[in-house]
């Protein structure tokens, strides 16, 4: 197993590594899960990539990809990137913020036909 995306929490807070395996652990309950690290971030993708997760200092910013504009105040941004596609990021201070209600909205954007 490949672990390369660990180098994404050197001279991070423990928090936010734990918040990235509750993160995977929730996910990979959906099925086949491919990890992309990249410079800055790290993709989750199934036939597509599904997700995004950049690392700060203490917190997590996901980056979540749905067909419908998500309404929560949990969302700090939100970005259409095409006709039906938008792209929502959602800050993790707290292993306790990847509830049932992300889990759920994961499991949309996992579900996601391109």
């Amino acid at each position: 197993m490949d672990y390369t995306e660990l180098s994404h929490f050197e001279g991070k807070e423990p928090e936010v590594k734990d918040i990235y395996i509750k993160i995977m652990k929730g996910i990979h309950e959906f099925g086949a899960v491919k990890i992309e690290p990249k410079k800055t971030s790290i993709h989750l993708c199934n036939r597509f990539g599904f997700a995004g997760i950049y690392t700060r200092k203490n917190y997590i910013n996901l980056e979540l990809h749905l067909s419908r504009k998500l309404n929560s105040d949990r969302v700090t941004k939100v970005e259409q990137a095409s006709a039906n596609r938008f792209h929502h990021t959602i800050k993790l201070s707290a292993v306790s913020d990847v509830d049932k209600e992300l889990l759920t909205w994961l499991q949309e954007a996992y579900d996601l036909k391109k």
